[in-house]
């Protein structure tokens, strides 16, 4: 039996709130998600990060796998275009699976990233090229071939708090960018209001705040 440590529960507890809060506002992006990563999947994902780069995975990554193994894209009624991915519910991207991370931590790696980092969320699903990581030092942005930046926040838990202060109190800046959250065909999808990079569904796309 695993024991959850204050850092876990903390986690936990705002990955709970955040996922009613799907379920309630936006129950397409909630159907996403995926179930919990088996603990055989993690340890052999902390294995290999031990043995290629020398550090483990980070224990509060762990504990948001084992929440959410990741997300499979929802087909959206509606979105003849494709242009609404429905696991996209954070304004940093979708939860990356194991094999994913390990594939995009590996890739520039072995240069060193400056510090154990892991990658766990990301907008760009084709390479990962950029997006967030998770790290000793707390949570901050990627981008190959540039490296890591400092960390804007200091944990994942604190991350996803932000997010759901966002949702539920605003103001929508508060992620302290121009793309802010609102729905479309069942779907949290945060979008800039002034340039939307949406084109057919940006006319169904309403902002929370």
């Amino acid at each position: 039996m695993l024991i959850r440590s204050p850092e876990d529960e903390a986690l936990a507890e705002v990955w709970g709130a955040l996922t009613r809060w799907l379920a309630e506002h936006a129950p397409t992006s909630y159907a996403s998600l995926l179930p919990p990563v088996p603990e055989e999947d993690i340890a052999a994902a902390d294995g290999q990060l031990r043995q290629r780069l020398g550090y483990g995975l980070p224990a509060e990554l762990t504990a948001l796998w084992r929440l959410c193994g990741g997300v499979e894209h929802q087909e959206i009624e509606g979105d003849e275009q494709e242009e609404v991915a429905s696991g996209a519910f954070l304004p940093g991207g979708v939860v990356l699976t194991p094999e994913q991370a390990m594939s995009a931590v590996l890739l520039g790696g072995e240069r060193g990233w400056g510090a154990p980092v892991v990658f766990w969320l990301t907008r760009d699903e084709a390479g990962p090229e950029s997006g967030h990581y998770a790290g000793p030092g707390g949570v901050g942005s990627w981008e190959l071939p540039e490296g890591i930046g400092a960390p804007r926040y200091p944990s994942i838990a604190a991350y996803l708090r932000a997010v759901h202060r966002t949702l539920t109190a605003g103001p929508a800046d508060l992620m302290g960018s121009s793309e802010v959250p609102g729905l479309v065909y069942g779907c949290l999808i945060w979008d800039d209001p002034e340039s939307s990079w949406l084109t057919r569904a940006a006319g169904d796309w309403v902002p929370l705040h």
